[in-house]
Parts: structure tokens; C-alpha cells; sequence
């Protein structure tokens, strides 16, 4: 969507971005021409809304089907005390106009399905994983592959988080080159079982926040088939090359997967029979 040029209120607010050499007012435009699908509005979710919304990207939409706990406090800003019981979306949209009314944001209090994401994503230019639910990342990785839309990725476990960029048009992989079905429900533990170090997601929710800004505005080069591996003890970052499975059942030399609605996405995320 194309918005309309910049306000004098505007160059104030996102001068810092705009005086950086590469970067300037019509990187500052193409961010405010961008609509971003946050899917998540959690541990990673609340960073990336957050410095999306103070850099100015132009719209952004929350989809998550919680609601606040006390026990996201510790990792979740965007969220205080007050918004206990609250969906995670309506606290994240208030903070947003709150902070910063130049983006138009939408909320969808619902879990991400194959009903609801093929119609969500017409209205988006890109998709940022936020989530914990190992099926709706497929979901997301498959629908975003069909749609040749940049999907950008990120996970957390306990003191160590990854994040990448999965982008069909550039090339690279998709989540699925890397495992082509999920692994059983139980062998993936979430936060509440596991646990996590608040910091964490809110350093793999900022690089995320990172390459969807270089995704809006051609700045820089993103993690494309590349997976960036953060350890919060050691404090130190470690980078795999990721490439394409000729294999791969959706981007692959032969795919079998034509559409969502061919898949199952609740435990194996099972694949089209044969």
C-alpha cells in the first residue's frame, strides 16, 4: 500500500533512520508503504511490534488467541499488570496507538489456520514468525512459499534463540528443506516446560524486528539461507549456512505440496499422500 509522503512531524520522529547514509527518506517510505503479519504476540512478538512501530513500518497486523498471564511479564513488554486477562492482541494495539499513531494496525483474536491465512495474507507484504506452535510455523512457511512472500523466522529455548529469512523470490530455502515434517508434539518443549531467560526473545525478536525493516526498504542484505544462532551464556552468535532441498516437498525440483489445504497441520504436519 502506498501511503502519503512524509509529514514535517514525520522527518522528526524517524530522523535518526533517515540520516543514516543508505538509509534516508525513501527507505523511510517504502518502510511506511509496508504492511507486516505478526503472528505471535508473545516473547518475540512484543519486541518486534515494538521497534516496528518506532521505526514507522506503515501497518501491522497482531494475530495470537491468548491473553495476557502474569507469567508473560517477565519476557513480554508490551504487556503490563493492568492488561492481565486481556487478548495479547488489544493490549499490543493499544501500545501501538499509544506510541505511535502513524501505523494502522489489525488484530485478529484467533489462532492462524488454513481457513483464516490465505485471506489474511492478501493484505500483507510480509509474515514475521512470533509464534510457539510448531503448526502454524509450517503453516506459515507453506503458505508464504505458495505466495512467494518473505516470511521471517525466529524461535527461542530456554538461554538460546535462531532467527532467518525465508524468501521464495530471492531464493534460499524454506523451514521445510530443513525438516520436511515436525517432530512429535512432546519433543518440543514450550516456555512453561522448558523455561526461558526474558532477555533472550527480546534479542531474536529485535533482529527480526532487523531484517523485516531490510526486507521493506531493499536496506542491506537479508539472512537468506543463512540461520544466525544466539547463546545468551556463552554471548555469542554462531552462523549456518542453510540451502535449498532439491527435495523439499514444497520448493523442492518436485514439489508435492499444491496448496494447504492438502496438508495436515496438527502433529507430523503430514504431507499429501502419494
Amino acid at each position: 500500500m502506498v501511503r502519503p509522503g512524509l509529514s514535517a512531524e514525520q522527518l522528526e520522529r524517524y530522523a535518526r533512520q533517515i540520516v543514516l547514509d543508505g538509509f534516508g527518506a525513501e527507505a523511510q517510505g517504502k518502510l511506511r508503504s509496508t504492511n507486516a503479519l505478526v503472528v505471535g504476540v508473545g516473547g518475540l512478538g512484543c519486541p518486534v511490534v515494538m521497534y516496528l512501530t518506532g521505526a514507522g513500518i506503515g501497518g501491522l497486523g497482531l494475530a495470537d488467541d491468548d491473553v495476557v498471564e502474569r507469567s508473560n511479564l517477565q519476557r513480554q513488554p508490551l504487556h503490563g499488570e493492568g492488561d492481565i486477562g486481556i487478548p495479547k492482541v488489544e493490549s499490543g494495539a493499544a501500545w501501538i496507538r499509544e506510541t505511535n499513531p502513524d501505523v494502522e494496525v489489525e488484530t485478529l483474536y484467533e489462532r492462524i489456520d488454513v481457513d483464516n491465512i490465505e485471506g489474511l495474507l492478501d493484505r500483507y507484504d510480509l509474515v514475521i514468525d512470533c509464534t510457539d506452535r510448531i503448526e502454524t510455523r509450517y503453516l506459515l512457511n507453506d503458505a508464504c512459499t505458495l505466495k512467494d512472500m518473505p516470511f521471517v523466522h525466529g524461535a527461542v529455548y530456554r538461554f538460546e534463540g535462531q532467527v532467518t529469512t525465508f524468501d521464495p523470490g530471492r531464493g534460499g530455502p524454506c523451514y521445510r528443506c530443513l525438516f520436511p515434517e515436525a517432530p512429535p508434539p512432546e519433543a518440543i518443549p514450550d516456555c512453561a516446560t522448558a523455561g526461558v531467560l526474558g532477555p533472550v526473545p527480546g534479542v531474536i525478536g529485535a533482529m527480526e524486528a532487523v531484517e523485516a525493516i531490510k526486507l521493506a526498504t531493499d536496506v542491506g542484505e537479508p539472512a537468506i539461507g543463512r540461520l544466525l544462532i544466539f547463546d545468551a551464556l556463552q554471548l555469542s552468535i554462531d552462523e549456518l549456512e542453510l540451502k535449498p532441498n532439491p527435495g523439499c516437498p514444497i520448493c523442492g525440483d518436485s514439489p508435492r505440496i499444491a496448496s494447504i489445504h492438502e496438508t495436515t497441520y496438527e502433529g507430523s504436519c503430514r504431507l499429501p499422500s502419494d
